[in-house]
């Protein structure tokens, strides 16, 4: 794809890492664009059941926007351009047909933290952290994460976390909701990850049926669109040989 998103298919998980370390993958133009130009790539593809988000390095999963890059960004028209420019290639994230995890390997910062939040779910080695940061800078959440954010952890905490502009270490995230899972002390990251996303290794066609239910909730619709699309999903899961032979295999352990 492009030299700034590193992606990688292993055994249906699909790995995409943000790659500007040297910046500590600041989200610039360019990352952005490329950010959600994989995703939609990648959203054609039927033999992914699960995709991984990270940043290289061991410093920063996204330190947020590139502030050097956005100082010439001056007038209102512009801003709230980049602001639609960046929640959509953020929405292909939220859009994606299966489940996304983003996996801290270091500091989710004010967009950073907007781009974790992005995804469905989010682990973290124990050293990351997480803040939203948004408001040191006298300006707040654009690009969706803070939606999210009231959504994941409800209106009371999220109303602080994003006034206070609060830095969470990993295990306060963990206990505040933001995070699923913290690594051990010390733990490869690669283990880790490996560990978790196991839990989940679901055939594509499953991953996208519970996927849309995520979908649905997030973006909302009627309920005859919400029953249509999940009956859908059902179907085609149900009418999949990878339902049958599961059938065959409960049954013969019945046995």
């Amino acid at each position: 794809m492009s030299e700034l998103v590193a992606t990688a298919l292993e055994d249906r998980v699909l790995h995409v890492t943000l790659s500007r370390p040297e910046k500590r993958n600041a989200l610039s133009n360019a990352l952005i664009a490329a950010i959600g130009a994989t995703f939609s790539k990648w959203a054609e593809r039927a033999d992914v059941s699960v995709a991984v988000l990270t940043g290289a390095g061991d410093k920063a999963f996204a330190s947020g926007g590139d502030l050097k890059e956005l100082e010439s960004l001056r007038d209102e028209a512009g801003a709230i351009a980049f602001a639609a420019r960046t929640r959509a290639a953020l929405d292909t994230i939220r859009r994606f047909p299966v489940p996304v995890v983003a996996v801290l390997n270091g500091d989710a910062l004010g967009g950073g933290a907007e781009l974790a939040m992005a995804c469905d779910l989010r682990v973290a080695m124990a050293r990351a952290r997480i803040g939203f940061l948004q408001a040191k800078l006298n300006i707040a959440t654009a690009w969706g994460g803070g939606t999210d954010l009231f959504r994941i952890v409800g209106p009371s905490r999220a109303l602080r976390l994003l006034a206070t502009a609060e830095m969470l270490s990993a295990a306060e995230a963990q206990q505040q909701g933001l995070v699923d899972a913290v690594a051990p002390e010390g733990a490869a990251a690669t283990d880790f990850v490996q560990s978790y996303v196991a839990q989940m290794a679901q055939p594509p066609q499953v991953m996208r049926a519970i996927k849309s239910l995520a979908i649905m909730h997030r973006f909302g619709g009627s309920a005859e669109e919400r029953a249509a699309r999940e009956g859908a999903r059902f179907a085609a899961a149900w009418v999949h040989d990878d339902h049958w032979a599961a059938v065959a295999k409960m049954a013969g352990a019945r046995k």
